[in-house]
């Protein structure tokens, strides 16, 4: 355990693997693989957003298949068995890696690599562990691809890499035909609505429409981009249409009675097309592809083409810069494919791509690729959050890029100026950074200029010049950093040779210079402190303090280049990222290191949000946002040596997108299955232990608890107009037994033997035997009060409904009071109702389902108060009962007001 915790990945859309689709009344779902790990999409409506996220599995996903709540997930050689998330059986039979699924009825196709297909059934008798049937198919015969054509009962055509195809019949086992063929690996293939029509795509990006029935080829189509075809569907609503999407990430749309090309959608994705599906009697076309993007395409134009409706997406390539923005609620990340993007640490709807103003039109008009329209890659990025209602607050520079760009998070659109710096040498910008207050932009080049900009206008307010320097330029080589105090009185910029110099801001004049030494990397400013940080080749990190000139901190630990550092918002933590795979967390207070993580992923930017409880990391080759948690925000604890490393480098792995992890194929299906069944039965988790001061609530429905409290107002409320009805005759053949509960049980042909024959129970003419009629609640409660042990009687009242539970506390009432003490004591009702009290009083000791407690006091006292009020034995537990509530709120009461002063005492404070 250390100080940050993996959390989850967030940005993370959909990967190479094609999405299964299924429409359950008006609802469609839409399950996509996420890597190790798969996400369902509400599409009722639009994109609603992730409703199901699966756990993690062992190795990622080649392909996926579902049907209701059933979702079914090959990796590896095994396929994962899920219902809704909760992994229900593992089936291993497979000895080659998976390569496709397929829905077959009430069963599932697979086949490997190797030209194996097994058969398993999930429905009737429950799921099957061991697989149904086994097709061996021929060695050189490598299933790609198999489809269920309508009404064929248990047959499948099965395409090959080789290019040939071949019909099976599943249920005898039997290949029924071949098909030639078209010289070509079959990619991809689709049943279309027309029966005994199949589409087939193949790698040399030909469309063939063959008749199943007469072996015939009906039409074929050519893509006119090269590569292969790798998804196709059909149009159910009426329509003549066929969609295929290639490897270059255009879609094309065929029109089928004329035979021709009629639309493309150019540039559709970034990256190769890997699943098509239009949705059943509507002109919306489902699109996802390995750019980690899925998008809906609506055919409502009058000339035939699709508009994009809606899509979600994150970055295509790695993100290379990232800053936590809105009092730690967004992330701004900019990535290697040219996209400025805003994630919701919250909620994912939420998240963006800021829009560079109407690209896909310019590149239409111009006829050029939206990538060659889009800024280059952002290098660095400022923002201010001051000035977000104003004017634009964010201001980038990219990749090999004269200009720096504004942008406006209100509108989340690119600004409308542009800052050019005015110097006769043109070179690219390298460096930026908004002043404290949000009106002025610096920017640094790489020729050593160094210019301000007002924001609001985006005109120049000059530039800062070293008249010692030869070439009259701000530093003699690369600007490597800027920053500005938080008065504005003050600019600190490094050059990449070693010199930092402190300007005053408004006079544009050095007021103090010193030499690093060497070769300086990157800067970071704590504007509260007045702390610089100084990233250098040599793998050190300097800390200068600007006011003094002098250096005050010195870490060594590093092995390779730094990437990124930044400061806590506090000051007192300085983070580090290195090409070592560390990232280390510096006590700038103390100098010295007090936690360390090694990552099999080296980590390329760092940030810590305003609150300290999340920071943020992007890695090498990974196109996602990673979080993690800080423990010293939730621990109980407050010294980090309890849980930090201090000097020592501790391995981690790197946040996953769903924080569960699936079974590592250890336990065996049956035991599976065996932790399926109980955990189908309602579990109410019990803490070993209690926090301090602390109290546990039951994490009922807030309606179950507050309805005890309002009992009598809802019955007056439920209270029937008319007089119940006489009910019907109950049939003579079904004789029952009276219970208190109110449970219907029947007498068993035993029972109804043993009556005499005046009709009533042999056990009632028995003058020694009596009946027990106590009730369930009774029997646990006098059971349970024997062994010390409460916890399955406050399961067995969560359980019960609101009227059961008012009904088992009104059959305790003593309706013939007596004054004798020792008569009254033998009445099975005052023994229930002092074992009660004592039930309360151990409860409320140790708090736990603290709100649904109280309010069954309440119920309790409203209905036996008087009862309580006129024996002293109870009086006495009633007491004592109160003495332990008073203790327990004092403490709660207590910790609030240490809160509140704590609270009052941070916002009062400045810092």
């Amino acid at each position: 355990m250390g100080i940050f915790e993996p959390y989850r990945a967030i940005g993370y859309i959909t990967a190479g693997v094609p999405f299964s689709v299924q429409r359950l009344g008006t609802e469609t779902f839409v399950t996509v693989s996420i890597g190790k790990a798969w996400q369902i999409y509400d599409f009722s409506f639009g994109l609603k957003g992730c409703v199901f996220s699966g756990p993690q599995l062992p190795k990622k996903i080649r392909a996926l298949a579902s049907f209701k709540n059933y979702t079914f997930a090959a990796y590896g050689t095994q396929i994962g068995v899920f219902k809704r998330v909760q992994q229900v059986a593992t089936w291993s039979k497979h000895h080659e890696k998976i390569s496709s699924l397929c829905l077959l009825g009430d069963h599932i196709l697979s086949s490997d690599i190797k030209g194996n297909i097994y058969m398993w059934s999930f429905k009737g008798d429950g799921l099957k562990l061991e697989p149904v049937s086994h097709i061996k198919l021929e060695n050189k015969f490598v299933p790609t691809c198999i489809v269920h054509p309508d009404t064929y009962l248990n047959k499948v055509i099965i395409g090959s890499r080789e290019g040939p195809l071949q019909l099976w019949n599943i249920s005898s086992k039997q290949k029924l035909y071949e098909f030639k063929g078209w010289n070509s690996p079959v990619t991809c293939c689709v049943a279309s609505p027309a029966l005994d029509i199949i589409a087939v795509g193949c790698a040399d990006g030909t469309i063939h429409l063959h008749n199943l029935r007469f072996d015939e080829e009906r039409m074929s189509f050519s893509h006119s981009i090269r590569g292969a075809v790798t998804s196709l569907s059909f149009r159910t609503d009426g329509e003549p249409l066929l969609a295929s999407g290639g490897s270059s990430g255009v879609i094309s749309i065929w029109n089928l009675e004329k035979n021709r090309l009629q639309s493309v959608i150019r540039e559709a994705h970034d990256a190769s097309i890997v699943s098509l599906h239009f949705f059943m009697n509507e002109p919306v076309l489902l699109s996802s592809a390995t750019d980690n993007s899925i998008k809906m395409w609506i055919f409502d134009n009058t000339d035939g083409e699709a508009r994009l409706l809606r899509f979600r997406s994150g970055h295509s390539a790695p993100p290379l810069c990232i800053r936590f923005y809105g009092n730690g609620r967004h992330i701004l990340s900019a990535g290697q494919d040219r996209a400025f993007r805003l994630f919701s640490v919250a909620r994912d709807q939420q998240s963006r791509e800021l829009s560079q103003r109407h690209v896909t039109k310019r590149a239409k008009r111009i006829r050029a690729k939206e990538e060659d329209i889009k800024l280059k890659p952002v290098i660095a990025f400022d923002c201010a959050e001051i000035r977000e209602r104003d004017w634009c607050n964010v201001v980038t520079c990219h990749m090999d890029t004269l200009q720096a760009y504004v942008w406006r998070l209100q509108n989340f659109v690119l600004g409308e100026h542009i800052l050019t710096p005015s110097s006769i040498h043109k070179t690219p910008i390298k460096a930026c950074a908004i002043s404290a207050c949000g009106n002025f932009a610096i920017i640094g080049t790489e020729g050593g200029w160094i210019e301000r900009f007002n924001l609001q206008s985006g005109i120049s307010r000059g530039n800062y010049i070293d008249k010692s320097e030869e070439s009259l330029t701000a530093h003699d080589g690369e600007v490597a950093g800027i920053a500005c105090d938080a008065t504005n009185t003050l600019l600190i910029s490094a050059g990449y040779h070693g010199d930092v110099k402190v300007w005053d801001f408004k006079t544009r004049e050095v007021k103090s210079r010193w030499d690093v030494g060497r070769s300086i990397i990157k800067i970071v400013f704590h504007r509260a402190n007045g702390l610089l940080a100084t990233v250098a080749d040599d793998m050190i990190i300097r800390l200068y303090d600007v006011v003094g000139q002098r250096m005050v901190r010195k870490f060594e630990g590093h092995t390779d280049r730094i990437t990124d550092a930044c400061f806590s918002e506090d000051g007192k933590w300085l983070l580090s990222s290195s090409m070592d795979g560390t990232l280390r967390i510096w006590d700038v207070i103390l100098a010295r290191q007090i936690d360390a993580m090694q990552m099999d992923v080296s980590v390329t930017a760092l940030s810590l949000s305003p609150a300290m409880d999340l920071l943020a990391t992007t890695h090498v080759d990974q196109n996602g946002v990673f979080l993690w948690v800080n423990q010293a925000m939730f621990s109980g604890s407050t010294n980090l040596n309890n849980y930090a490393s201090g000097g020592d480098v501790r391995n981690v792995k790197i946040p996953q997108v769903s924080s569960k992890e699936a079974n590592d194929g250890e336990l065996n299906d049956k035991e599976l299955m065996n932790q399926q069944e109980i955990k189908t039965e309602p579990i109410f988790a019990l803490l070993d232990h209690q926090i301090p001061n602390l109290v546990t609530l039951s994490l009922l429905p807030r309606s179950q608890w507050q309805s005890l409290t309002n009992i009598d107002i809802i019955k007056t409320r439920n209270k029937p107009v008319e007089p119940p009805k006489k009910p019907e005759k109950a049939p003579f053949f079904l004789p029952s037994i009276p219970s208190v509960t109110g449970e219907i049980t029947f007498k068993t042909t035993t029972d109804a033997s043993t009556e005499g024959s005046d009709g009533k129970s042999s056990d009632l003419n028995i003058g020694t035997k009596k009946i027990d009629l106590s009730s369930q609640f009774v029997k646990l409660l006098q059971k349970l009060a024997e062994e010390k042990n409460f916890s399955e009687f406050t399961s067995y009242l969560k359980g019960l409904s609101p009227p059961s539970l008012d009904m088992e506390l009104r059959m305790l009432q003593i309706l013939e009071e007596d004054d004798d003490p020792e008569v009254l004591e033998k009445k099975p009702e005052f023994a229930s109702i002092s074992l009660l009290l004592d039930y309360f009083i151990h409860e409320i000791s140790v708090r736990n389902n603290f709100e649904f407690i109280q309010a069954l006091v309440k119920l309790f006292l409203k209905i036996h108060g008087e009862t309580v009020r006129r024996h002293s034995e109870l009086q006495e537990k009633v007491k004592k009962l109160l003495e332990v509530q008073s203790s327990v709120w004092q403490r709660i009461d207590k910790m609030f007001q240490s809160t509140r002063c704590m609270v009052t005492f941070l916002s009062n404070s400045q810092f």
